[in-house]
């Protein structure tokens, strides 16, 4: 019996047969790069984006530990920052953009399953990981864009952002079982903390690096502190939205920043944050080591149970 082709693949030869009419066209489209190097450019991009957000995010927190500026910052008073800086508006323009292709990484990782993770029940609960992630990252991406939007005002926006969650919180109350939802967002949070901390004390982070043995036995501990220091960041935050869900008060919502903040005023809690924010460095750094290192490989079939 003959094999009949998918739609997938209908839809992939399609786009062939259209690149190279194209190309017989116009000679000139003959010398842009391959799908493929295109989507390892995107990846690398998003992963440099990611490394800057985060960088930029401990570097502000350890400040703020030290006593050298008043608050400590998520990614959103990292982005906030960087608007404020010379050529904002460049900078924001080159960190959005490098997010959006994150995204569509994770997107190719997710659905298409870039990673070669599998169809079992542990390829798709890394599959789902890779998805709650991109969808993090669309909604910084889409932050970097309202600062942009709103250039020369990004200070007083920064002071907005905690205001701006509880409001949020608030329309998830407002809507039917809207604290059992609220509850199931701090539940999550709680959950993406812990997988964090759990993963840089199982995983092997230099099986996806195609660097030197001697340079990997280097960044593994690195990779190891940014990931246990991201979880134990998200902590807090999760405490603040599980009890805001508990009582039903959108006014109890913080976001990364508050929660940090809040720690900070624990006994030893300077100490605390100092050891986040040098951890949060680490994960930042170790970012831009996948955008170096990292294997990078587009899906060959558009099929997303393959």
């Amino acid at each position: 019996m003959k094999h009949r082709p998918g739609r997938f693949q209908v839809v992939r030869h399609g786009l062939v047969r259209l690149r190279k009419r194209a190309q017989s066209r116009f000679p000139a489209l003959k010398r842009t790069p391959r799908l493929a190097t295109l989507v390892e450019w995107a990846a690398r991009a998003g992963y440099g984006a990611r490394g800057f957000v985060y960088l930029s995010a401990g570097t502000l927190t350890l400040l703020a530990a030290t006593d050298q500026i008043g608050n400590a910052s998520g990614s959103s008073g990292a982005i906030g920052w960087l608007a404020a800086q010379p050529f904002g508006a460049l900078w924001l323009v080159l960190l959005g953009s490098g997010l959006w292709a994150f995204v569509l990484w994770r997107v190719l990782q997710s659905v298409f399953d870039a990673d070669h993770e599998g169809s079992d029940l542990r390829g798709w609960a890394a599959r789902l990981g890779h998805a709650s992630s991109g969808l993090a990252y669309g909604l910084l991406a889409a932050t970097v864009f309202e600062y942009l939007d709103e250039f020369g005002g990004a200070s007083a926006q920064v002071g907005e952002d905690a205001a701006e969650t509880q409001a949020k919180a608030e329309a998830l109350l407002a809507m039917p079982l809207g604290h059992w939802l609220l509850l199931g967002v701090g539940l999550a949070i709680l959950a993406l903390g812990i997988g964090n901390i759990v993963r840089a004390v199982r995983d092997d982070f230099t099986d996806t690096l195609a660097c030197p043995e001697k340079t990997c036995r280097r960044v593994a501990p690195i990779a190891r502190a940014g990931y246990a220091a991201r979880g134990f960041a998200y902590l807090p935050l999760a405490v603040f939205v599980i009890l805001a869900g508990f009582r039903a008060r959108a006014e109890d919502v913080t976001n990364l920043a508050g929660a940090l903040d809040a720690l900070e005023r624990q006994p030893g809690g300077s100490w605390i944050l100092g050891l986040t924010a040098l951890g949060l460095i680490a994960f930042g750094t170790f970012a831009f080591v996948e955008a170096r290192w990292r294997r990078i490989r587009p899906p060959r079939d558009l099929n997303p149970m393959t």
